[in-house]
């Protein structure tokens, strides 16, 4: 979520103006209410309504519900631009945020109400949780247009303000090891079992196969972004973008072999800003390749896969890959992968980690039938109860501090002490 998401790239939290990302970038997507509404009473919803009416211009839309109805309720709608939610009647509010965060965009900006007046609590939500601002109750129309409009408006949110999501590159040791696997099943967690808004993006143009394994469709919108990157925003990468359920969408191209890409000088960083303000996690499947294109994702990254499997090739190949130079927002060493365990001919874990010098944070099964026939059909292999479903699991909470459980509300209150937006 916008105002709960911290930005790796050292930007700000905020949401961008209508004027200053461009017409067609919040124009564009029809979809999307301009200020969302969640109040318990008459008197505060009157309160926000007439204090932002200048700015609303009619366009808001309000409801009678707390932060539990708030939440229900933005399960099955398209994520605001700006939200107010209102934190009264309920002690699990704080908890509750933890799930808001999981249900509504990256780029959406959030703001609070309730009755808690004290001090604690107003730092808590803002600080400690990410909250833009809260007002206690109770308040005035006046009060809202001072503390609420000033960061809704235009003028005063450039669009340097935009808070981004969370890039992971997925990179084999070698090809063959399992990578665009791992990454296509990666992507498919987060988007349909932990409903994040998420995005898989496969940047080769001429051997790519991310696509193919979730039954996702390319086209000439990712080559045209690599080749112009000023072209890029937030509407033209969604149109890009193939859907392959309500929050997994697929970024892939596919062109001759004979074509010669002319990838432009800052097209990584175009891509990934644009993804960033739209999806609350990228999946990038980025080949070991000397190519700029791949070496600036895997710099610009927030956090490095290398998948090997249990062959003595590909653990030389993952040292050299180990070897390289953390991203200025990579913290410690890549996570390794080791898939594959269990193959006929290849090393132990134990003999594995023993080679690399390191102790391997997620370990995958070798079983070929499950994954070949999954990919055949276009089906992701971590659909299901198997160990290769969760192995895919672990990754996803190694790599973004996701968990599935249960229930949303057993999510919500494990997540309560570490949410998610603030240990990015």
């Amino acid at each position: 979520m916008s105002e709960i998401a911290i930005d790796r790239r050292s930007r700000p939290n905020g949401v961008a103006s209508d004027r200053e990302a461009g017409p067609e970038s919040t124009a564009g997507r029809h979809d999307r209410a301009r200020l969302v509404v969640f109040s318990t009473d008459a008197a505060t919803e009157d309160a926000i309504r007439d204090g932002l009416t200048e700015w609303l211009q009619g366009a808001g839309d309000f409801h009678r519900g707390n932060l539990r109805h708030a939440i229900t309720a933005l399960r099955k709608m398209p994520s605001p631009l700006a939200l107010i939610i209102d934190l009264s009647d309920g002690d699990s509010a704080l908890s509750e945020l933890a799930e808001l965060a999981e249900v509504i965009e990256p780029s959406v900006q959030v703001l609070a109400v309730g009755q808690n007046a004290s001090v604690e609590f107003y730092r808590e939500v803002t600080r400690g949780l990410g909250v833009k601002e809260y007002l206690p109750k109770p308040f005035n129309r006046d009060t809202v247009r001072r503390h609420f409009l000033p960061l809704l408006s235009d003028e005063l949110i450039p669009l340097e303000n935009i808070a981004t999501g969370r890039t992971i590159c997925i990179t084999g040791s070698r090809g063959g090891v399992g990578a665009t696997t791992i990454a296509a099943n990666l992507a498919w967690h987060f988007g349909v079992k932990a409903n994040r808004h998420t995005v898989l993006l496969d940047p080769d143009l001429h051997l790519g196969s991310a696509a193919m394994l979730l039954d996702s469709t390319t086209g000439n919108g990712l080559r045209v972004a690599l080749e112009a990157p000023e072209r890029i925003d937030t509407l033209f990468v969604e149109r890009a973008a193939t859907p392959v359920a309500d929050r997994l969408h697929v970024l892939a191209g596919e062109v001759r072999l004979t074509d010669r890409v002319a990838y432009a000088d800052g097209c990584a960083r175009a891509l990934l800003d644009a993804l960033c303000a739209r999806y609350a996690v990228i999946v990038a499947d980025t080949p070991a390749h000397a190519l700029p294109l791949y070496s600036d994702l895997l710099d610009m990254a927030d956090q490095r896969v290398i998948v090997t499997n249990p062959t003595l090739i590909s653990l030389r190949d993952t040292k050299r890959l180990l070897a390289l130079p953390p991203g200025p927002h990579q913290h410690g060493r890549p996570l390794v992968v080791l898939n594959r365990v269990g193959m006929r001919g290849g090393l132990s874990q134990e003999q594995v980690e023993h080679t690399l010098d390191l102790k391997v944070e997620v370990v995958i099964p070798d079983m070929p039938r499950l994954v070949e026939n999954a990919a055949s059909i276009g089906q992701a292999s971590a659909d299901g109860r198997n160990p290769f479903s969760r192995a895919i699991a672990e990754l996803a909470r190694q790599t973004a501090y996701v968990r599935v459980l249960d229930s949303p509300l057993a999510m919500a209150g494990q997540q309560a002490k570490r949410p998610w937006w603030r240990v990015w």
